[in-house]
């Protein structure tokens, strides 16, 4: 079976998605000023896992209890949850946002070598790696070459934000089980969110010791909660309903969209004005998610026939 081609409702969703998690990297910028990685990831992920639940309850939603699907919960947790988002915010506390979505989006390129090498119907083609690599190129171009400026002194929070995105590549693979074992997309982002936050809580407890650190003013748990909310609870529901019907490799496109999803974000909430450089680097994206999907380089290329 041929990886599917997305239509107009999965495109939406993807960009409903790259909003929420664009987000992210503004909420995760706001609150590393205050907390460390742990404390934040952890409160993030068990705020979604209560949100969740309380949907699943008054949607009257039976809660699978069969251990294959809760040990499926626990390695989607951990590929998708757990590791990158640590690595994520750890990395954030080293390098800029810009430069930590930028390395996000990279999560295509590695998602296609996984796929290509763990699945039978998603394999790589040349359209679709050429693809991701315009696609790419055009994040770079839109961020800038400054964002670049300190590489070499910020290694570690540029490897961290890397092995979060093979991270995530995995995580679209493994999570493919989940339409085959018919749930809700409610349960399994439920499920993953309670699951990574089990792993999480008793270390963040012995490392980093909450309860010691500083409360934090309204701008920190507003930012908590539009993390939590908003880019986790919300955004897990729409990546399980996509990962259903687009497929895993297509689902990765979108870690392309949330850089210019953040600056889109920052024109809108804090009026700051787009530069050539943005618009040039969309027109790049947008060629390169056209490439991955190849409808439209097939219409061009297939000769039209005439009655």
């Amino acid at each position: 079976m041929a990886t599917k081609e997305m239509g107009l409702a999965e495109w939406g969703m993807m960009g409903g998605l790259s909003l929420l998690w664009g987000g992210s990297f503004l909420f995760n910028g706001i609150l590393v000023q205050t907390w460390p990685p742990l404390t934040i990831v952890t409160a993030r992920v068990i705020l979604a896992a209560a949100a969740l639940w309380l949907f699943v309850r008054f949607s009257g939603i039976a809660v699978p209890r069969r251990r294959d699907v809760w040990l499926a919960f626990f390695g989607m947790g951990l590929l998708n949850n757990a590791l990158p988002f640590t690595l994520i915010v750890w990395g954030q506390t080293h390098i800029a946002s810009g430069l930590a979505a930028i390395l996000n989006a990279t999560t295509p390129l590695f998602g296609v070598i996984v796929a290509h090498f763990l699945t039978t119907d998603e394999k790589l083609t040349v359209n679709r790696l050429a693809g991701v690599v315009i696609g790419i190129a055009g994040v770079v171009w839109m961020i800038g070459p400054s964002v670049f400026g300190h590489v070499g002194g910020a290694l570690w929070g540029e490897l961290a934000a890397l092995a979060a995105a093979v991270s995530y590549a995995f995580a679209g693979i493994f999570g493919r089980r989940f339409r085959r074992m018919g749930l809700a997309p409610i349960l399994p982002a439920a499920g993953q969110v309670t699951a990574s936050a089990i792993l999480l809580l008793p270390v963040t407890l012995v490392v980093e010791r909450p309860w010691t650190l500083p409360a934090g003013g309204a701008e920190t748990w507003a930012a908590l909660l539009a993390l939590a909310l908003l880019s986790t609870a919300v955004a897990y529901i729409l990546f399980f309903r996509i990962l259903a019907t687009a497929g895993a490799t297509n689902l990765m496109l979108v870690t392309i969209l949330i850089p210019p999803s953040a600056i889109l974000l920052s024109a809108v909430v804090l009026g700051e004005q787009l530069a050539l450089r943005h618009l040039v680097g969309l027109v790049l994206i947008g060629i390169g998610l056209a490439a991955i999907d190849g409808r439209l380089w097939r219409r061009l290329l297939t000769p039209r026939t005439t009655s």
